[in-house]
């Protein structure tokens, strides 16, 4: 059983929830969300509020509050081999009543097919809210180019 060891960023001006499935192994290493080199969340994100890239975990946390972003992931904890999503076992979800209760969250969306699984199956009901599935940003979702995910990922921006 592999647990996340990261804490949600947000605050109380937070408007768009970004949940992930479960840190990556270099996500976990760094102890920041989205912290393999090759996934292109930073890229797209910062692409569609036109703000720098950031690099540090300052950097994106700063990048993150000052668009209103929160961002947190679904799975509190599970066995996985590695980083893959498809060998996800023995599920506990993340509480986000924490988020929702101290920020006013427009929008949920999801990072990918697998956050929106386990979100539809632990999350959904319990809070009575639907989220948004974008394309995952992860490297394993290499048919979906750069361009096209940050056309698609502009909807968070919009709503």
């Amino acid at each position: 059983m592999i647990y996340h060891q990261i804490p949600p960023v947000y605050d109380k001006d937070s408007k768009i929830l970004i949940l992930g499935s479960f840190p990556s192994v270099k996500s976990r290493e760094n102890m920041f969300f989205y912290g393999h080199g090759q996934n292109r969340f930073w890229q797209v994100t910062s692409t569609v509020f036109e703000a720098p890239l950031p690099k540090s975990i300052e950097e994106k946390r700063e990048f993150l509050l000052k668009n209103h972003i929160a961002v947190w992931d679904v799975i509190g904890s599970c066995d996985i081999q590695g980083s893959s999503d498809s060998s996800i076992k023995n599920v506990t979800p993340n509480d986000i009543g924490m988020i929702l209760n101290t920020a006013d969250i427009k929008n949920i969306y999801v990072n990918g097919k697998t956050a929106e699984k386990y979100y539809n199956k632990y999350i959904k009901n319990k809070i009575g809210r639907e989220a948004i599935c974008l394309p995952s940003t992860s490297p394993a979702n290499a048919s979906w180019t750069l361009h096209k995910l940050i056309e698609k990922w502009r909807e968070i921006k919009n709503n």
